[in-house]
């Protein structure tokens, strides 16, 4: 089990790395929004599931749960809300010129 906590943590720092790649290059607002949250939820699961393998703490597993429920909860409605607030502003300056 332990080896396979490490693993999952592995993958999830790597998701992390390809998610700041896609934050740093992709071209407009909204896909770096999307890149930045959707592999980082994906990936703090990862890692949050790999710990919990790896910690033997019945206690442990309990807060580690009640992160990934946080993270899924607020993650996508935080994502949701700055891409309202990036459209909302996109439409605001088209309608400018």
């Amino acid at each position: 089990m332990t080896m396979l906590g490490y693993g999952l943590m592995i993958l999830g720092a790597a998701l992390l790395v390809v998610a700041m790649v896609g934050v740093l290059r992709l071209p407009d607002t909204l896909a770096r929004q999307h890149a930045g949250t959707k592999a980082a939820t994906l990936a703090l699961g990862l890692m949050a599931l790999g710990l919990a393998l790896v910690t033997p703490s019945v206690g442990a597993w309990s807060r580690l749960g009640l992160l990934i429920v946080a993270l899924w909860v607020t993650l996508p409605v935080a994502s949701h809300a700055l891409a309202r607030a990036a459209i909302s502003r996109r439409a605001k300056a088209g309608s400018r010129g």
